[in-house]
């Protein structure tokens, strides 16, 4: 299933417009701390050295004392006092073109991006992309203002859909992506993940992108978006029919009977289970997305929930002002 451009769809100009309108002026500064600096001067700090990236860096940012310690090109961004930089991980693979309700999880997934950007940005606040496509960690540059973030939502939707096909044994999973923010995005400030994670066992096992999702929340805020079908959890008892793996383009006729059902919902139902128990163990907020619903009012209801929250600590928390 193709998802349609995002300029073209006019459901999701249409729940953007209401979350630009009317959920931004509501909520607005909810996730902001104190602004001090928008820009870089004097009184700019010099952050971490992190890796040179080809096309993204300026060469003049170049930190020659450690790239001739590590003969490794490094750069090291100046960066005004306060302002805040968000980091969105975009999970693009085969699994989230699926939708069978009023939206297919990609373009949800997009929604939450754009919602994201949206709720915490101010007038020089920065945010950036990597995505997760077609096996590989892309990475989209921080940087401020609606054109950026138009520029953003062109970029995603000249992206390809559809069947992996080929698949490389050496592609990168989500572990992968999340390990590669973890790394070249050590500046704190806001991590947003967006995921249907359906590579999380449901029986027990590993769950590979645990450990470095818990290294991104011990340094940054980490808001992971879950974003599901109600196909995922459950399936009609319909008889035979064909089922096709969105990531390998494989075929397989199966015969949907109430026993094959049960066991599909058990499945289903542990493997989300898997997910909100390894989140909980990270310590990040979760909110789940689904394709059946109203996600613009999910969000709200969310960030609503999240603002209760932050007064009833302030105002039980000792030498919090209130």
């Amino acid at each position: 299933m193709n998802a349609p451009a995002i300029g073209t769809d006019p459901r999701l100009r249409a729940a953007l417009r209401r979350l630009d309108l009317r959920i931004v002026q509501r909520l607005d500064g909810l996730l902001h701390g104190e602004h001090l600096g928008l820009r870089q001067g004097p009184g700019s700090e010099a952050a971490e050295a992190r890796l040179y990236q080809p096309g993204e860096d300026d060469v003049r940012h170049m930190d020659w004392a450690v790239t001739a310690r590590t003969d490794t090109p490094h750069v090291r961004d100046l960066v005004a006092d306060r302002e805040l930089e968000s980091w969105t991980l975009l999970d693009m693979s085969p699994s989230m073109d699926f939708g069978t309700g009023m939206y297919s999880k990609r373009e949800v997934a997009v929604g939450a991006l754009v919602a994201a950007n949206l709720l915490t940005q101010r007038v020089g606040d920065r945010f950036g992309a990597h995505f997760l496509h077609q096996g590989r960690v892309r990475r989209w540059p921080a940087r401020s203002g609606k054109e950026a973030l138009l520029a953003l939502l062109a970029t995603i939707a000249a992206a390809p859909t559809g069947d992996q096909r080929a698949v490389d044994p050496d592609s990168a999973t989500l572990a992968d992506a999340v390990t590669d923010l973890v790394h070249s995005r050590r500046r704190r400030g806001l991590r947003v993940v967006v995921s249907d994670f359906l590579d999380t066992p449901a029986f027990g096992g590993t769950v590979t992108w645990e450990r470095p999702l818990r290294q991104l929340s011990a340094r940054h805020q980490v808001l992971v978006v879950e974003v599901l079908d109600p196909r995922e959890l459950d399936v009609p008892e319909v008889g035979d029919v064909t089922l096709r793996d969105p990531t390998t383009g494989r075929v397989r006729d199966v015969r949907l009977t109430r026993a094959v059902r049960e066991r599909y919902r058990e499945a289903a139902t542990a493997q989300r289970e898997a997910i909100r128990a390894a989140l909980r163990r990270c310590g990040v907020q979760h909110l789940v997305l689904r394709t059946d619903r109203d996600w613009v009012l999910d969000i709200a209801r969310f960030v609503i929930g999240q603002r209760r929250t932050a007064h009833h600590m302030a105002r039980h928390t000792p030498g919090v002002p209130r």
